[in-house]
């Protein structure tokens, strides 16, 4: 009897610990919309076995160029209890930044996540305030949260997660909804129901890798960093390699090229954030207004943005180039 009762006793405390991990899991995707992320999933905190080839071949080829800092944390960047000792979930969240409003025709062209606040504090801020729910609501839960500035591969995780799948552009992409979005994670310590990965919507089409005028795209889903106009215009410092000249099509910031093409953002919306609302004067520039920036107005139209990653000299470098002085 006492057996049974043993039984009996172990099978209900596991029905409930079942039943806390998905009512937990519905609280945070909750809470999640209402802080407005466009999507939530869930994923168990273990070694990404799959990326490990991967990011190895990535590295030994130098495809990262003179991003240093990508072979930093081989480890901790597979394997998230290395990064949060404990960890046991990786919440994955996408918050979309597409613009209402773009830039003018025939001007010089930054990447449409830089034109409103620096993302990095905008959703780092709503990424505290859903960790601080989750320990107001669920108890004391230890995490860290993470939005492109750790050794964490985000879209491994959001993959992972069900969020979407990776794109032979080798970034996000969700259907129905498309890629321009932030990819955010919050590691935590506490167990809960798992998220499957969705299937792959690519196909046949190669729109990505016909468009982009450098050549990046060396593979199906393997982008050369070194050779991607968003790391010759951000990343890289020293001078731009003249043999790369006149193909930048006017992209002073970043590159949206790949993703412009994508036949899935013909489904992108109009976010709703905004802090990521662009400076008025900067939609209105023209090429001239480009060239005659001075620092002053550099630093009040791009006060707050992800553009001051470049500084204003690193700017007036990559618009001399794409004009061919």
């Amino acid at each position: 009897m006492a057996i049974r009762f043993a039984i009996a006793k172990s099978a209900h405390k596991t029905a409930d610990f079942i039943m806390n991990k998905k009512r937990y899991s519905e609280m945070i995707k909750r809470e999640a919309k209402r802080l407005g992320f466009m999507s939530c999933g869930i994923s168990k905190a273990e070694f990404l076995e799959e990326e490990a080839p991967r990011l190895e071949a990535y590295l030994e080829q130098n495809m990262n160029g003179k991003m240093g800092y990508l072979e930093n944390h081989f480890d901790k960047r597979l394997d998230p209890t290395l990064l949060v000792p404990g960890s046991k979930s990786v919440v994955s969240l996408l918050f979309n930044y597409y613009p209402a409003e773009k830039q003018i025709d025939d001007t010089y062209k930054i990447s449409k996540y830089a034109y409103g606040r620096d993302y990095h504090f905008v959703v780092k801020d709503k990424l505290r305030e859903l960790l601080h729910f989750i320990n107001e609501e669920i108890g004391e839960v230890h995490g860290r949260a993470f939005v492109d500035s750790a050794p964490v591969l985000d879209k491994a995780w959001a993959a992972k997660s069900g969020l979407g799948w990776v794109g032979k552009h080798t970034l996000l992409l969700t259907k129905q909804v498309g890629s321009f979005y932030f990819v955010a994670e919050l590691i935590i310590d506490l167990e809960l129901e798992y998220d499957a990965p969705v299937t792959d919507h690519c196909g046949s089409c190669t729109a990505c890798i016909d468009a982009c005028p450098t050549q990046a795209i060396v593979a199906d889903r393997v982008v050369d960093g070194s050779k991607c106009i968003s790391y010759f215009t951000i990343e890289l410092k020293d001078e731009i390699p003249s043999d790369v000249q006149g193909q930048f099509e006017d992209w002073i910031f970043g590159c949206d090229i790949c993703q412009d093409v994508c036949p899935w953002n013909r489904f992108s919306k109009s976010h709703r954030e905004p802090l990521f609302n662009p400076h008025p004067e900067m939609l209105s520039m023209a090429k001239k207004d480009w060239e005659e920036i001075t620092e002053e107005v550099f630093r009040e139209i791009f006060r707050k943005s992800a553009v001051k990653r470049t500084k204003y000299e690193g700017l007036k470098r990559n618009i001399q180039f794409v004009k061919g002085e």
